[in-house]
C-alpha cells in the first residue's frame, strides 16, 4: 500500500533533500507543502517521483487542520523552522487526524518537550518524532555505538562547522542568532553551568579541512544526554562558520546581546543573511563534524578517547540532517516501526544505519 508522506516546506533547504529521496521510493506518494504554492509545484515537476507529487498549499499558523482533514497523508514531516518558540500546533493536528509525525528540530526546548504529548500520541496510536536531525539523533546514535567500550562515559566534547557556500536559509540564520548572546545550560564538571551562546570561543583542527573556529551552541542534546547518561560530567557542544571574519563578527554581537546592547538579533536575520552570500567567493563547500567521547575504558579503567570525525565536501554537509527523517518515514511506510507514542529522536536508527545513508554523497569519516 502506497504511503501518503506530506513535507511541510518540502521545496525549502532541507525539505527539498527529504523530497527528491523520498520521491524515489515505490511505496511512497510525496506531498510537497508551503506558503508558496507556485515554488511548490515548480518543484514537483521537476522531481524524478516513483508516483505523482503532488502540491498544496499550507500555512501551519492558518489552515493546518484543514489541509490534513482534505488531503489525508499517512505521514507528515515538518521541516519549516525555526522551532524555538513554535508551539506543538502541527504536532496536535497530526495526533487528532490519525497521522505519524515527523519533525526536524533542533530548539532544545522544543525536541524535550515533545514528551507532553505522549499520553495523547498513544490514545490515537500514532508515533511523534522531534529533533529527527543531526542533533540528537546522530549523536546519540554515535554515543550508543561506543558506550559499552567504556566502564563510564564521563565527557562529550563535539561540534558543527558549516561550509561558506553551504545552502542556508533564513529559519536557520534566525534560529542561530536567537541563541547568540543568550544563556543556556550545560553540566561542566557535574555541574549545571551556564554558558553563552556563540562565546566560549575555541579552535579546532579538522582532518583534511584545516583549523575552524567555533562556539557554544544550544542544542537538544545538552537537556537530553544528562538524563539518559548519567555518568556525564562535561558536555561541550559547538557550532563554527568557515570564514574566521564571520565567526568573529557572530562572536562580537554575542557580547552586545549578553550585555543587553542588543535584545533581539534575530530580527536582523534577513540583513545578515543577505551579507553572508557576498562572501561566497572566498568560501568552501567543505564542512565538518566531530565527537571525542572521553571516560574510563571497560577493560581495567584506563582513561580512554574515542573520537570520531565527519567530513562533508562538494556541499553535501547539508544532505546529513535529513536522514532521520528519510531513514524514519521509510520504515513507516514499511511497517517496521510498531512503537506510538511521543519522543525525541533517540534510539531509533543506530550509527550505521545513519552512516549508510550517506554513501552515496562526497561524505567520508573516520575514528581514532
Amino acid at each position: 500500500m502506497i504511503q501518503r508522506v506530506l513535507i511541510i516546506g518540502g521545496y525549502g533547504n532541507f525539505g527539498s533533500v527529504i523530497s527528491r529521496t523520498l520521491a524515489k521510493e515505490s511505496d511512497i506518494q510525496i506531498i510537497v507543502a508551503g506558503r508558496s504554492l507556485q515554488k511548490a509545484e515548480t518543484f514537483t515537476q521537476a522531481l524524478d517521483a516513483k508516483n505523482i507529487a503532488e502540491a498544496i498549499f499550507i500555512d501551519i499558523n492558518q489552515n493546518i487542520a484543514t489541509v490534513l482533514s482534505n488531503i489525508k497523508p499517512n505521514i507528515l514531516i515538518h521541516t519549516s523552522g525555526p522551532f524555538q518558540g513554535q508551539s506543538y500546533d502541527v504536532a496536535k493536528a497530526c495526533i487528532q487526524a490519525g497521522i505519524n509525525y515527523i519533525d526536524l528540530a533542533d530548539g532544545r526546548n522544543f525536541v524535550e518537550g515533545i514528551g507532553s504529548l505522549n499520553s495523547l500520541a498513544k490514545e490515537a496510536n500514532v508515533l511523534l518524532i522531534s529533533g529527527a536531525s543531526s542533533v540528537p539523533c546522530l549523536t546519540s546514535a554515535l554515543i550508543d555505538h561506543y558506550y559499552d567500550e567504556f566502564e563510564a562515559l564521563d565527557s562529550l566534547d563535539y561540534g558543527i562547522t558549516t561550509a561558506q557556500k553551504t545552502t542556508r536559509g533564513l529559519a536557520t540564520t534566525a534560529a542561530i542568532l536567537g541563541y547568540t548572546g543568550k544563556s543556556f545550560q550545560t553540566i561542566i564538571n557535574g555541574v549545571q553551568t551556564k554558558v553563552y551562546g556563540w562565546q566560549g570561543l575555541t579552535v579546532r583542527r579538522y582532518k583534511n579541512l584545516g583549523w575552524r573556529l567555533l562556539g557554544y551552541c544550544d542544542v537538544p542534546d545538552l537537556a537530553l544526554f544528562p538524563k539518559r547518561y548519567p555518568s556525564l560530567k562535561n558536555i561541550r557542544f559547538y557550532a563554527g562558520l568557515e570564514l574566521p571574519f564571520i565567526h568573529v563578527v557572530l562572536w562580537g554581537l554575542s557580547w552586545l546581546v549578553r550585555l543587553g546592547v542588543i535584545k533581539h538579533l534575530e530580527k536582523f536575520a534577513p540583513l545578515m543573511l543577505r551579507l553572508s552570500f557576498m562572501f561566497d567567493w572566498v568560501g568552501s563547500s567543505n564542512s565538518a563534524f566531530h565527537m571525542s567521547l572521553s571516560g574510563r575504558d571497560v577493560n581495567g579503567g584506563a582513561n580512554k578517547t574515542i573520537t570520531f570525525e565527519l567530513l562533508a565536501r562538494s556541499g553535501d554537509g547539508p544532505n546529513i540532517p535529513c536522514i532521520p527523517a528519510i531513514i524514519i518515514a521509510k520504515k513507516l511506510a514499511k511497517n517496521e516501526i510498531d512503537q506510538c507514542g511521543a519522543f525525541p529522536c533517540i534510539g531509533f536508527i543506530s550509527r550505521d544505519e545513519y552512516l549508510g545513508e550517506l554513501k552515496s554523497f562526497d561524505i567520508s569519516w573516520q575514528e581514532s
